[in-house]
């Protein structure tokens, strides 16, 4: 069984070029399309960022407290890219919108449009994401990651890489995802179920994401018309199946 890297690889072979995971926020007016490739791109600057700044090796722990957002994608699978254990306990690394007590290294998101850092710098006692990621480099030069190695924490237990894909494909069957689904969300991404159902399922599935933030019940039928989707997840619009 593959790791969570192989799912992004295969939507990179399957259709480089067009929107992967396109992000609306309903509070901001930010619509922000990313294709495979820029996603391959911020996923290898975070996995970059991961072993090289802060020098993380297999199996260490990352904690990601974030909502759901196109950054968020890139953290977690940065993550799993890099070969760590990501949870939403405590972790020497973390990835959050502010200070988190007991944290080694704290990687702050504004979760600004268009990824800018934080305009009179980030929180005390945290370091700019976007600022320190946009400098590393643009390709992952490390090896695939094994399918035993510890991927996931959850209150079961610990999940290896393989078996995260494997209930990754088990999750797309379940929800019904098609391959060349265009999915609508509004799910949280609150933890290791969220992430498994808002993302790396549909990944599984050979899916596209259209996540939305904030979401403004009124102008979700607009939004799935334009983007063409064709099932929902977390959300109702007439016309289209609810996963």
């Amino acid at each position: 069984m593959p790791a969570p890297d192989a799912l992004l690889a295969a939507a990179l072979a399957r259709d480089p070029a067009g929107p992967l995971l396109t992000y609306y926020d309903d509070a901001t007016g930010e619509r922000t399309e990313l294709s495979a490739v820029s996603v391959a791109n911020w996923v290898a600057k975070t996995a970059n960022l991961l072993r090289d700044d802060v020098g993380t090796a297999p199996g260490d722990r990352v904690a990601v407290l974030l909502p759901a957002h196109w950054q968020t994608a890139a953290v977690l699978l940065g993550a799993w890219t890099a070969a760590c254990v990501v949870t939403t306990g405590p972790a020497d690394t973390v990835f959050a919108t502010g200070p988190v007590d007991g944290a080694g290294e704290v990687f702050a998101l504004s979760l600004a449009p268009l990824g800018r850092g934080f305009a009179g710098g980030p929180p005390a006692g945290t370091r700019d994401y976007s600022a320190d990621v946009l400098g590393m480099g643009d390709r992952w030069s490390g090896r695939p990651v094994p399918d035993a190695v510890p991927a996931l924490e959850t209150a079961g237990g610990t999940v290896s890489a393989g078996d995260l894909v494997e209930i990754a494909l088990r999750r797309a069957t379940e929800l019904g995802l098609l391959a060349g689904d265009r999915v609508l969300t509004t799910a949280p991404w609150d933890g290791p179920t969220a992430w498994v159902d808002g993302l790396l399922a549909p990944l599984a599935a050979g899916a596209s994401l259209v996540l939305v933030a904030h979401a403004d019940p009124d102008r979700l039928s607009a939004k799935a018309e334009a983007e063409r989707a064709t099932a929902t997840l977390g959300a109702d619009v007439e016309g289209l199946r609810r996963l």
